[in-house]
């Protein structure tokens, strides 16, 4: 057999050969599977719409779909939410899932996870799926919750719940808004305001809205404002020297009062000096006055 591949650039989606040689599934199966992860992220498709838009019956379909879900490469899933409805979430995957235990479930926004039908089991030696970056980001974000005052901290926390209310998809919760708190209080250290917050965490957000943390986090982070330039410290004003108030660079005599050098003739020269000067420029400016009066 010779394959013949071309060369594409856009519109292929490229999928593992474990997954299209799994010998443990039907041919229908793997070529329903490559046709739903063909699909862009957060389309919606349901086993009656694949079978009226396929050559194969409902039947086929339904039966592919076990397949997949007893193989791990398809599960659906149903989500309570904190106001009572209940929505349902399919996923598909191009590596098989591990099984569920029994008991297990998925916890849903707003309450703690106690077990159920649809969680699957985290493997805790998994890598983190955050590039190493963003968690060492991540981490020092937490590492300053402790450096943060109290107050200053209170005070981020009203503030991004301030900022948030008006956009019901940002809902978080006290622990959540806790963790956004050190990146809040920079925003506010760097001269930002409630309405430079609402400018750059509300609009444009993303829909889906799959964490609200998130998106948050991620905002606060890259549109940090800069941080204030350092104010450089006025240059320091001369002082006199307490006897003949020539400038001096520091507060006390100079050199010449003090005896320790020739005091010059053309700059400064003493009490002397500076009457003498003085009475040469009221002189001067007599003379000027005369001179300047109009003839009679």
């Amino acid at each position: 057999m010779r394959v013949h591949r071309s060369a594409h650039v856009r519109d292929f989606t490229v999928l593992p050969n474990g997954m299209l040689q799994c010998r443990r599934l039907s041919y229908t199966a793997r070529g329903l599977l490559s046709d739903l992860l063909s699909r862009p992220d957060g389309r919606r498709e349901d086993g009656r719409h694949m079978a009226d838009t396929s050559p194969q019956g409902r039947g086929a379909i339904r039966k592919a779909l076990k397949e997949l879900t007893a193989a791990g490469y398809y599960r659906v899933e149903k989500i309570r939410r904190p106001d009572g409805t209940i929505v349902t979430e399919t996923h598909v995957y191009d590596t098989p899932q591990l099984a569920p235990p029994p008991g297990a479930t998925r916890p849903v926004p707003g309450r703690a996870a106690t077990g159920g039908a649809g969680a699957l089991p985290k493997d805790r030696h998994q890598e983190p799926s955050l590039p190493a970056e963003q968690v060492t980001a991540h981490q020092e974000a937490d590492d300053q919750v402790a450096e943060v005052p109290d107050e200053q901290f209170r005070e981020a926390v009203a503030t991004l719940f301030r900022v948030i209310r008006p956009e019901p998809r940002l809902r978080l919760g006290e622990a959540e808004a806790r963790e956004l708190a050190p990146l809040v209080a920079q925003w506010l250290e760097r001269g930002s305001s409630p309405a430079d917050l609402a400018q750059a965490l509300l609009p444009g957000l993303p829909a889906p809205m799959h964490s609200a943390l998130a998106v948050l986090r991620y905002r606060l982070e890259r549109k940090m404002p800069p941080a204030p330039a350092a104010v450089r410290p006025a240059a320091s004003r001369y002082a006199e020297c307490a006897k003949c108030h020539d400038p001096v660079p520091r507060p006390g005599i100079c050199g010449p009062c003090a005896g320790l050098a020739p005091r010059p003739a053309g700059i400064g020269g003493g009490e002397a000096v500076t009457r003498t000067g003085a009475a040469r420029a009221r002189a001067a400016l007599r003379g000027c006055g005369r001179s300047l009066r109009p003839a009679c």
